[in-house]
C-alpha cells in the first residue's frame, strides 16, 4: 500500500467523520429541575403507634397524606390517620380523626451531614378532650398539639427533637414537653430496611406520663411505590398512666405491620 494511498483514505475518514458529527441531531438539553414537586402517600396499619403509645386502641388504621418539595429545601405537607385514643383515654365525645400539618426546611450542613427544621401542627378536629372529667392526673384539655422540630441525619443515623408549643396531646401545663428520637436505616441489600429507633417523651409537669419506647423496623420496597413494614415496639411506660377507660393498657409490646404506596 502506498503512502500516498494510506494518506488519502485516512482524509476520507476524518472527513466523513465530520460530516456525521455536522449532520447528527444535537442532543436534548438537559429539563430544568421544577420549582416544586408533589407527591402523595396511602397506606395501612394494623395498630397506628406515635411514640409507642397506640392512637386506635390496638386496632388498624388507614393512612395518608400529601407533600410539596420546594427545590430550595423548603417543604410543606398534610397527613391523616383513624384514631380513637382522643375518646377512649381523654374522654372525648367527639376527635376520631387526626390531621397533620406540617412545613419546613431541609438542606445540608456538610458532606454527609443533613438537617431538617420544621413545625408541626396534629389536629384532632371537633375533639372535645378531657370532657368526662379528670382521671386522677390534673385532666385534659384539647387535644390538639404544636411542636417545633430539629433533627441532624450523619450518613446512616438521624437525631431528632421535639417540643411541644402549648398543651401537649391535652396535657394540662404541659408547654414545653419535649421527645428526643434516635435512629438508624440500615441497608440490607435486596431492597430491604432495618431501622432501630429508641425515644424519651417527657411531659412537663406530668412525671406520670413520662416514657421511653423503642422499636426495630424492617421495610421492604417491592418498587412501584409499595413498601411493606414489620416492627417491633415497646415502651417503659407506666401501665396505670397509659391505660384507657375501657380498661385497656395503650402503651403494651406489639408486633405491627404495615404497607404504604406512595405517587
Amino acid at each position: 500500500m502506498s503512502f500516498k494511498f494510506t494518506v488519502l483514505a485516512a482524509a476520507a475518514l476524518v472527513a466523513a467523520n465530520m460530516a456525521s458529527a455536522q449532520t447528527a441531531a444535537p442532543a436534548a438539553p438537559k429539563a430544568p429541575e421544577p420549582d416544586y414537586t408533589i407527591s402523595y402517600n396511602l397506606g395501612a396499619v394494623s395498630d397506628y403507634r406515635f411514640r409507642g403509645i397506640s392512637q386506635t386502641s390496638k386496632k388498624p388504621a388507614i393512612q395518608g397524606g400529601a407533600d410539596v418539595a420546594f427545590k430550595n429545601g423548603a417543604y410543606l405537607g398534610a397527613w391523616a390517620s383513624n384514631v380513637n385514643w382522643v375518646k377512649d383515654f381523654n374522654g372525648a365525645t367527639n376527635g376520631s380523626l387526626e390531621l397533620d400539618l406540617y412545613g419546613g426546611y431541609k438542606g445540608e450542613l456538610a458532606k454527609d451531614v443533613a438537617f431538617d427544621v420544621g413545625v408541626i401542627s396534629y389536629k384532632y378536629p371537633g375533639n372535645n378532650s378531657g370532657a368526662a372529667g379528670t382521671r386522677g392526673f390534673g385532666g385534659f384539655s384539647n387535644a390538639s398539639t404544636n411542636e417545633i422540630y430539629g433533627a441532624v441525619t450523619y450518613g446512616i443515623y438521624t437525631a431528632k427533637y421535639n417540643r411541644s408549643v402549648g398543651d401537649f396531646l391535652g396535657n394540662i401545663k404541659s408547654s414545653g414537653s419535649n421527645y428526643i428520637d434516635l435512629s438508624a436505616a440500615i441497608d440490607l441489600g435486596d431492597s430491604m430496611t432495618l431501622t432501630p429507633h429508641v425515644g424519651r417523651q417527657l411531659v412537663a409537669n406530668s412525671a406520670a406520663f413520662s416514657y421511653t419506647d423503642y422499636s426495630l423496623t424492617l421495610a421492604k420496597d417491592l418498587g412501584n411505590g409499595v413498601v411493606l413494614t414489620l416492627a417491633a415496639t415497646s415502651t417503659n411506660a407506666q401501665t396505670l398512666s397509659y391505660t384507657d377507660f375501657n380498661g385497656k393498657t395503650i402503651a403494651t409490646s406489639a408486633v405491627l405491620v404495615g404497607a404504604k404506596y406512595s405517587f
